[in-house]
């Protein structure tokens, strides 16, 4: 933490990348919230319809390629 407050106009290598990438194209950070929130970010589900899933859910054998008989 000494080396930035002695430098404080110091940036490294990877900091001017992503200050330059940003600069070149600014819809990035747009991009990758429309990415996150399609991925990550679930709209909530109600209990009822929780409960029914778990309720409906069918228990799998061990080992699926195995014969019952």
């Amino acid at each position: 933490m000494k080396f930035s407050k002695q430098f404080p106009l110091y940036e490294s290598e990877a900091t001017q990348f992503i200050k330059d990438l940003k600069k070149a194209n600014p819809a990035l950070e747009q991009s990758q919230r429309d990415g996150r929130a399609l991925l990550w970010d679930k709209k909530p589900v109600d209990l009822d319809t929780q409960k029914r899933q778990l309720e409906s859910r069918i228990n799998q054998q061990a080992y699926v390629y195995q014969n019952k008989g």
